[in-house]
């Protein structure tokens, strides 16, 4: 008997008839996947390309000749911070540094913020201790901090972590605590029918559905442990020198294109961190969520 009969003779297709349903071609799916990749592409791209010609135009139209040196064409800047090995290699030495610190208070943050932040999910006694101090670190300007916290740990490269992990620290805090109690109220009463303990359910169904509100969090902090690092290494003055102590000696020496460079180099830093985190974050989601479609 075919596909077509046993479709015709109790009314469900068969095995055969699904298949061949499942690969049927969907060109118009596939035209509106290519065009959704042509717009994610072409749109950055034109504006990129807009972004250079205004930037040509305020050098060679807005600026007068003795004043262009205050905003150098987009060329002699790569001709001066890529196409000069000395300086390249200066600049990516004070990016690495810079990255070092950046990295490892951001590693800090993260554990320090989540193991702050479950701890006040489990009591309330605890968040009323520790947040409102978690929320006068965020507050208090860290300009004011870092001169303190060089003449207490002597400038080095403890001092700079710690003013990195002062920045970064707080983003993690509040949106991992709001994960970790954004679980359903009828999940939460499930596990008490079965009568889970409080780390198992902590471990089962808090964490679980903290995870993408936490990856917000890193992703937030990952930019600003950047800016802690070069914060620090700019006000410090002392060490191995790293991106923000590049800028500011390339501002003393009006060294424009090298200025733009380092400016370029700080921002590309920050920008893979926060992608870096994205990346891993949308991984674990996107795994969590099929999970979650499958057993629905």
């Amino acid at each position: 008997m075919t596909s077509e009969d046993q479709l015709v003779r109790d009314g469900t297709p068969s095995t055969a008839a699904k298949e061949a349903e499942t690969f049927i071609p969907q060109p118009e799916q596939g035209r509106g996947r290519l065009a959704r990749t042509l717009v994610t592409v072409a749109a950055p791209a034109g504006f990129f390309v807009l972004f250079v010609t205004g930037w040509y135009l305020v050098s060679y139209v807005l600026l007068t000749p003795r004043r262009r040196f205050l905003m150098p064409p987009p060329h002699e800047i790569i001709a001066e911070g890529f196409g000069k090995s000395d300086n390249l290699i200066q600049i990516l030495t004070g990016l690495w540094q810079t990255t070092r610190v950046a990295f490892l208070g951001l590693i800090i943050a993260i554990a320090i913020g989540l193991v702050l932040a479950t701890l006040m999910s489990q009591a309330r006694w605890i968040e009323n201790s520790v947040y409102p101090y978690a929320v006068v670190l965020q507050t208090v300007p860290i300009i004011a901090l870092v001169p303190l916290i060089g003449l207490w740990f002597d400038y080095n490269f403890q001092a700079r972590v710690i003013v990195s992990v002062i920045i970064s620290l707080f983003p993690i805090i509040t949106n991992t605590l709001f994960g970790l109690r954004s679980a359903d109220s009828s999940h939460h009463d499930l596990f008490t029918l079965h009568g889970a303990t409080r780390m198992t359910r902590l471990r089962k169904l808090m964490i679980p559905g903290s995870v993408p509100a936490m990856f917000t969090g890193f992703r937030i902090s990952a930019g600003l442990s950047v800016i802690g690092a070069i914060v620090s290494d700019f006000f410090f003055r002392q060490g191995a020198p790293g991106i923000g102590r590049l800028l500011d000696i390339y501002r003393l020496n009006i060294q424009m294109e090298m200025l733009y460079v380092a400016i370029f180099w700080s921002s590309m830093l920050g920008v893979v961190m926060f992608w870096g985190f994205g990346l891993v974050g949308n991984l674990l989601t996107r795994k969590w969520h099929d999970a979650s479609l499958a057993r629905g």
